[in-house]
């Protein structure tokens, strides 16, 4: 069996709804890494336009890592969407220019930085991730989730917000996973070890 090509648009033939993301992304501000996917029920050039609020003069990433599966509706709100939480008012007053043009001098919206979303994560339908989180290697979003806080490696959450349910293996466990970061190994290597990897048994990986 051959092995699937990264550097194609749509992997699984006769079927253009899921799509290894990296080769339909446009926006230099969200990186993706490879095998990565996206399955959407209508158009995978959906994406994009699921990344809310993400306006180049902000300069804010979207940066996901290898193996990673998003499925249709995911969203992530970008720090476009931040306004003043700490002022008498929220209300963006500035950017409707007059007289209330000066209203933000000497003041910044909050910026909580890049989003990032690590390798091997699965990431459930209609979930939100809101800006600057942190999700860890081997994470699961569970579907309708509002992901509110960082998310620790190999940890199951779900609701709104989300809550942490469980971890995926035990401490030390998710330590070696972490160091043997399967995800950056050579393509050949990988599929050696699928067996192994869809598998329950970490100490059968061949490495």
């Amino acid at each position: 069996m051959k092995t699937p090509n990264k550097d194609i648009k749509f992997p699984l033939e006769n079927y253009e709804r899921l799509c290894f993301l990296k080769n339909v992304i446009k926006n230099p501000n969200i990186i993706v890494g490879d095998f990565t996917y996206y399955d959407d029920f209508e158009n995978v050039e959906n994406f994009e336009k699921n990344v809310k609020y993400h306006f180049d003069f902000i300069g804010d990433k979207l940066i996901i890592g290898k193996f990673c599966m998003i499925a249709s509706d995911v969203k992530f709100i970008m720090n476009g969407a931040n306004h003043l939480s700490k002022s008498i008012s929220s209300f963006p007053f500035a950017i409707f220019g007059g007289n209330w043009k000066n209203a933000m001098d000497g003041k910044t919206y909050p910026n909580k930085g890049n989003t990032e979303i690590g390798n091997d994560v699965w990431i459930g339908f209609n979930t939100t991730i809101m800006p600057g989180i942190k999700i860890g290697d081997g994470a699961i979003i569970a579907s309708n989730s509002t992901v509110t806080k960082n998310v620790e490696p190999y940890s199951i959450v779900g609701g709104n917000p989300a809550k942490e349910i469980k971890k995926r293996f035990n401490k030390e466990q998710i330590e070696k996973l972490l160091k043997i970061a399967w995800w950056n190994w050579e393509i050949e290597k990988i599929t050696e070890n699928l067996q192994n990897l869809t598998g329950e048994n970490i100490d059968d990986l061949k490495i």
